[in-house]
């Protein structure tokens, strides 16, 4: 199956996708942990490392020297550093660590990006995307499986729009990322909310009102006792989701349940590397700085701890 099939079909089943009596179905959006690690320097800094690398990269940094380290994590420092002034404050490391912990979103861009870019410009045009996942379909007035397609594309468009900050109608990378995850994007959140408000209010209004909130996470199918979630999820719906009481839930209080202000994790992990690293505390930090506490934000075969075991081991 191609990549644009594939996102037709995760489109469609989003779209037709009806719940099991007792499945319960979450549309809220939340920032993944940077680590499922302990966050225990007095242990070790293995979540340090997956906060600022990754998983995936952290572990590879377990196979080097620790001269490979430094060499390695001196260039990333180099990125880390946007504007290019010879510091890294904490807004510039709490921004790389967030980019570290979606590198899944942007490597999934990488896998679809050449399968859309179809004159190979480095930019997709709407008109490829349109072309590429519908073109088919479109060709079609009637299709047998009873989906509208032109009212899914309709929908695309929109978001394409919204991601198209420059508004020429042709995406960058940053901008196609954001079209295809607005979740992760402040700017593209209002698309989020709209979408999701479209699934849920059955009745048109414009509200999503307490039966409409059920419906949409959970399916009777005959039974006549309701799971005991559901019930817990009525409650919350009156007590918390529905905060001006009119019985109903307007695009704000829609906003506040399916992206909630979560913890920032990525702040509070770059303030800690900040506070550990910053030897004059002036409130940033040099390369040098970075690199002579190598071992807590990137490790080693031989970072401190791991020489411990080592002489450990000896005795």
């Amino acid at each position: 199956m191609s990549i644009p099939q594939l996102l037709l079909c995760l489109s469609l089943s989003m779209l037709c996708i009806s719940s099991k009596p007792t499945e319960k179905k979450d549309r809220v959006h939340h920032d993944p942990q940077l680590s499922d690690k302990v966050h225990d320097d007095a242990q070790n800094f293995d979540y340090d490392h997956d906060a600022f690398l990754g998983a995936d990269e952290a572990k590879t940094f377990d196979q080097l020297t620790p001269e490979e380290s430094k060499e390695r994590l001196g260039m990333i420092v180099d990125k880390i550093d946007t504007d290019k002034d010879g510091f890294v404050t904490e807004g510039e490391l709490k921004a790389w660590i967030k980019k570290a912990q979606k590198k899944y979103v942007y490597d999934s861009v990488e896998r679809q990006w050449q399968e859309f870019d179809m004159n190979q410009d480095g930019f997709i045009s709407w008109d490829e995307y349109r072309n590429v996942t519908y073109g088919t379909y479109l060709d079609d007035p009637d299709p047998d499986d009873g989906f509208n397609y032109k009212q899914m594309m309709v929908r695309d468009e929109r978001r394409f729009k919204m991601a198209d900050k420059d508004g020429d109608l042709t995406a960058t990378k940053e901008e196609f990322t954001a079209f295809l995850h607005p979740e992760e994007y402040d700017y593209m959140k209002d698309i989020v909310v709209q979408e999701t408000m479209e699934d849920i209010d059955k009745n048109g209004d414009g509200f999503i009102d307490l039966e409409e909130y059920i419906g949409d996470m959970y399916s009777h199918d005959g039974d006549a006792d309701e799971p005991e979630w559901v019930k817990t999820e009525r409650e919350q719906f009156v007590e918390f989701r529905d905060k001006n009481r009119d019985g109903k839930m307007d695009k704000e209080e829609t906003k506040d349940w399916i992206l909630p202000s979560d913890y920032d994790h990525a702040e509070a992990e770059a303030r800690h590397l900040v506070y550990e690293s910053d030897q004059d505390k002036d409130g940033k930090l040099t390369k040098e700085e970075i690199v002579e506490k190598y071992d807590l934000f990137v490790g080693s075969q031989a970072t401190d701890f791991g020489e411990a075991l080592v002489r450990h081991d000896e005795f």
